[in-house]
């Protein structure tokens, strides 16, 4: 979290150093630009191995008067933690419980038995409350929301990823009103059992309403959910028994309402789509939803609620590409059109999951039938051919949406598209393409010509595209579209580029952003920022993109073999602006990515990160004070 110098009314007051003037100016906030840090090298390990910043911060003000802050890196705590339970006690960060709160036990090395706890933190959301009643504030409470995503592996080393429920947690933060500072001071796990658990939460997003938009993605495909053995596995750490977990209860976007006392609540609502959500945005209507759909074969899909703040009803629709998507952003780029997929309640679509079996729904081959009736589409790159059974249309829609939007015409040919965000100033919102890949190249895996999306050669270093949003849009059936936030027309804004390995073994340009997951918008600021989730670049980095001025500064560098997660921007929390940036699974080691660095940062990554079991969730602030706000 980076407290910038804000205040509502606009004045600044430097707790760093000043330029332009010996007293502090007090005339209003202009512009601020981000001074870029170079990539870490073997010339400093220490720097790879853990969360390095070495950027700045330039604000200029009305009167001309310009001031630079020196950036660092705080956490709140490192996963694995006992932290404050806000009851006198301590509970284990990042911990894994099943349906009944009970923790879950590593026990796979006799002698070492212990909580399993996550090494993967993401998506976090900062907010406050009118009324608070947690105990030890001496400043203002602010909340923090955060989820964690899955955990690498267990002790023996086996491969855990997604068999484990994925927990959530209000973290209670008291703020200096001096400083800015926020300090942990109770940490509450949210108890998902009314949502049947969570299933790998990645990123998220604040709603305008102030509540958490959590994720869960890579749905698991309900038709072979009984021989999935990560679903199975998954079932048995929630349930206590393999089969007993419903592939149709996963897929879906959950919400998380913070109360005063510092505790939370999450309902999952079913009718967005059981789609790979990623990163959901809200538009300033408080109504549409922006869903990117991180999955080969995915889809730009949108809901539009019925009701401004609920999105317990409404319509889901997927986009259509026009003519001339690219990913060069000199080209012109193409026309978005949007197909309504259907209407209905969340409650509808969640006794459909909780009493329709796969079958009841449609028929799926894997192997083509030979039966016109039939129809081929592409489910994570992989050929289906199905048919939806007579009456079913609507569990289709919502409950094998992946499917049915291929079935209706929608564009399901992007690969990995992640964070979304949204300038509204513009009216211009943001999506990550972390892979341009797959699906979306003639003769790819996965790819059909009918998407619209046919590049000629894939960009591993995927890219970040720009959708115009606009209002009195009509969908495929000539039905007016109720809202003034819908995507027309998408471009590339920024992309990576493919590399030879160089000598520190990076595959993509590393003044270059790569494979960008995490998305955020500061309308303060001017400023998209974009965490990285790649195995192109040696260190994940979190980059700053300036939309008026085009300038790329690096903001901070991850641990060797992490990713950026948790990316999270409040333009003013009682004056202040906060940035949050997590990482997950430092030390991932990659051979072909990291052959050159990995016997010198390894034994450094695992004394920073509990053996590698440990991640952080943080913030950036100013070094070696945090900014007071005048």
């Amino acid at each position: 979290m980076l407290p910038l110098g804000v205040m509502a009314s606009g004045s600044l007051l430097s707790g760093c150093a000043t330029t332009g003037s010996a007293v502090a100016s007090t005339a209003p906030f202009a512009s601020a630009v981000f001074t870029s840090m170079a990539a870490p090298t073997l010339a400093n390990p220490a720097a790879m191995a853990t969360t390095t910043v070495a950027s700045s911060l330039r604000v200029t003000l009305q009167d001309g008067t310009t001031r630079a802050y020196k950036l660092a890196y705080q956490p709140f705590f490192i996963t694995g933690d006992r932290v404050p339970d806000g009851k006198g006690g301590t509970v284990l960060a990042g911990g894994y419980v099943d349906i009944l709160n009970k923790p879950i036990m590593d026990r796979s090395v006799a002698g070492k038995e212990r909580q399993f706890f996550s090494d993967c933190p993401d998506g976090t959301s900062l907010l406050q409350l009118p009324r608070v009643t947690v105990a030890g504030i001496k400043g203002k409470a602010v909340f923090a929301v955060v989820q964690f995503e899955y955990t690498t592996r267990d002790q023996a080393n086996a491969d855990a990823y997604g068999t484990l429920p994925s927990s959530i947690a209000v973290l209670t933060l008291d703020q200096d009103p001096s400083s800015g500072k926020l300090t942990l001071v109770k940490y509450h796990s949210v108890d998902t059992s009314q949502a049947q658990g969570l299933w790998i939460t990645c990123g998220s997003s604040l709603s305008p309403w102030n509540t958490h938009l959590s994720s869960e993605e890579y749905e698991p495909d309900a038709f072979f959910a009984a021989e999935n053995p990560v679903f199975k596995t998954f079932s048995k750490n929630l349930f206590g028994a393999e089969g007993i977990a419903n592939p149709y209860h996963y897929g879906h976007l959950p919400e998380v309402t913070v109360h005063p006392d510092g505790t939370g609540t999450v309902v999952k609502h079913y009718c967005m789509g059981r789609i790979s959500h990623e990163l959901v945005q809200v538009m300033p209507d408080n109504r549409t939803v922006l869903m990117g759909d991180d999955a080969t074969n995915g889809g730009l899909f949108m809901f539009v609620a019925d009701k401004e703040k609920h999105l317990s009803a409404g319509t889901l629709y997927v986009a259509k590409v026009g003519a001339g998507f690219s990913i060069h952003p000199a080209d012109a780029g193409a026309r978005l059109s949007w197909i309504k997929l259907g209407h209905a309640t969340s409650d509808e679509i969640e006794k459909f999951a909780n009493t329709l079996k796969p079958t009841d729904i449609m028929t799926v081959h894997t192997k083509d039938p030979g039966d016109a009736s039939f129809t081929k589409v592409f489910l994570g790159g992989k050929a289906n051919w199905i048919k939806v059974k007579p009456g079913m249309e609507k569990a289709a829609v919502f409950l094998e949406t992946h499917r049915y939007a291929y079935l209706v015409g929608g564009s399901m040919g992007f690969s990995k598209m992640e964070g979304t965000t949204v300038n509204a100033k513009d009216k211009v919102a943001y999506s990550a393409l972390s892979y341009m890949q797959d699906s979306m190249v003639k003769g790819g895996k996965g790819w059909n010509e009918a998407s619209g999306i046919a590049l000629d050669k894939a960009l591993v270093a995927g890219g970040v595209i720009a959708c115009q949003l606009a209002g009195g849009q009509k969908d495929a059936g000539g039905a007016v579209i109720a809202s003034e936030w819908v995507p027309v027309h998408t471009k590339a804004l920024l992309v990576g580029e493919d590399i030879a390995a160089d000598a520190l073994g990076n595959l993509a340009h590393p003044d270059k952003i790569s494979n960008p997951d995490n998305l955020k918008f500061s309308e303060k600021l001017r400023t998209l920022f974009i965490g990285e989730d790649t195995n192109s670049h040696v260190n994940n980095f979190l980059w700053a993109y300036n939309v008026d001025t085009k300038v790329l500064s690096r903001v901070a560098s991850m641990p060797a073999g992490a990713e950026a997660t948790g990316l999270h921007v409040a333009d003013d929390l009682n004056g202040w602006t906060y940035i949050m940036s997590n990482f997950q699974h430092a030390g991932d080691w990659v051979p072909k990515l990291h052959g050159k660095v990995q016997a010198t940062l390894d034994p450094l990554v695992r004394a920073n990160y509990k053996d590698r079991f440990g991640a952080a969730v943080g913030y950036l602030t100013a070094d070696p004070v945090a900014i007071k706000l005048g």
